[in-house]
């Protein structure tokens, strides 16, 4: 016999993608994403700017510029994001019905979407100096 007769023959059993398994890769993609957006945000407004300095007219300059609305938004949405998840995995520890299960996913999915979209409208809609 050779040594290819001698090897067992593996079976590639193709993965099923359920939303558990979706939302368990975007934990770990998020989380990934989520490190240099939250150290870049870290180093401009608390290194290079610092607190003290941060009004509504740093906000305003910042904000006037297409790219860090986009950056503010991406902060917002990923963060949010990973922590709600993070909530809805907490959640079902205490909820085992999948009626259940099936209304918390979508209470917050709905509750991220909300506050998203505020968040968002707020970084768009910008400020208006008095």
């Amino acid at each position: 016999m050779t040594a290819t007769e001698l090897k067992p023959q593996v079976r590639r059993v193709p993965a099923r993608r359920s939303f558990e398994s979706l939302s368990w890769l975007f934990m770990r993609y998020s989380g990934i994403l989520l490190i240099p957006l939250v150290y870049i945000h870290v180093i401009i407004q608390d290194v290079l700017v610092g607190v003290h300095k941060i009004d509504l007219d740093y906000v305003a300059l910042r904000w006037a510029t297409l790219g860090w609305r986009v950056y503010d938004i991406l902060l917002l949405a990923f963060t949010f994001a990973h922590g709600v998840n993070g909530l809805r995995n907490v959640l079902l520890d205490y909820v085992s019905q999948p009626s259940k299960v099936r209304l918390v996913n979508w209470v917050l999915l709905l509750f991220w979407l909300v506050v998203t979209l505020i968040g968002a409208m707020a970084i768009v809609g910008g400020v208006t100096q008095p």
